[in-house]
């Protein structure tokens, strides 16, 4: 067995009366794509958000490389949350600095790196996403896409030992989503753990180790993309799959 990266257990979620999240449970191994796949208004990104507690759970405990991190304080939360890189639907890069300045930030800020150390490491993680030559330009010079290239970059500029993924491409035109995945699946083939919410049914089915289908708040199924796509058990997940798929 892989060790456990990330526990999930009895996870409820709650938005006044509303419960978004009902008693989940799940375990993320070292080294496992876990694709989070349903529809809309499911529960996937609040589930997403509440693994790195920037939606802090109703109830249930979350545990990361054997902590539980609903016990945590703010300042050992803010250093668990510098090993789980997040990548968001909207890019949220810094538009007043340059590429680079983006992804060295928080590894000087945070990490007190010294300066030719961060610039090194942003210069090859921009190298390995395929954007070294944008290092001085600004965000609003970018596509779409290479936007979402750089966001990747810097959040592996942290280091971390897993990556969450919240509708990477979403936003994106069509022709640019083949650029992001295209990283995805290399950081994937490089053993990085990952948890990515997404509607790429095509990266779920090559990529993933594991599907987990969320509807209505809770996991309806999880199994191999082989049981989730062809074999689904659950009416839900086949209603699902048949409206996707034909479209």
């Amino acid at each position: 067995m892989m060790p456990e990266m990330i526990k999930i257990e009895n996870v409820t979620k709650k938005f006044g009366q509303t419960e978004v999240l009902k008693d989940l449970n799940g375990q993320v191994q070292k080294g496992q794509v876990i694709c989070v796949i349903g529809p809309s208004g499911g529960g996937k990104s609040t589930f997403l958000r509440c693994l790195n507690l920037l939606e802090q759970p109703t109830s249930g405990k979350i545990s990361f490389e054997g902590q539980e991190l609903t016990s945590l304080s703010e300042a050992q939360i803010n250093h668990l949350r510098e090993k789980m890189g997040m990548v968001f639907q909207s890019f949220n890069l810094f538009s007043n600095m340059t590429v680079l300045d983006n992804v060295q930030l928080a590894p000087l800020k945070v990490k007190k790196l010294a300066a030719a150390t961060a610039k090194k490491t942003a210069m090859q993680l921009l190298a390995q996403v395929g954007l070294a030559d944008k290092a001085e330009n600004y965000p609003s010079s970018l596509s779409g896409g290479q936007q979402q290239r750089v966001a990747i970059a810097r959040a592996l500029a942290m280091n971390p030992d897993v990556m969450l993924f919240d509708e990477p491409t979403s936003a994106l035109d069509p022709e640019m989503v083949g650029e992001v995945l295209t990283v995805m699946q290399d950081l994937a083939n490089q053993g990085m753990t990952m948890v990515v919410v997404t509607h790429e049914m095509g990266f779920a089915k090559s990529v993933a180790n594991q599907v987990w289908f969320m509807d209505g708040g809770v996991f309806a199924e999880k199994g191999t993309p082989t049981q989730i796509f062809e074999h689904p058990q659950n009416e839900r997940t086949k209603a699902f799959l048949a409206k996707i798929l034909e479209a």
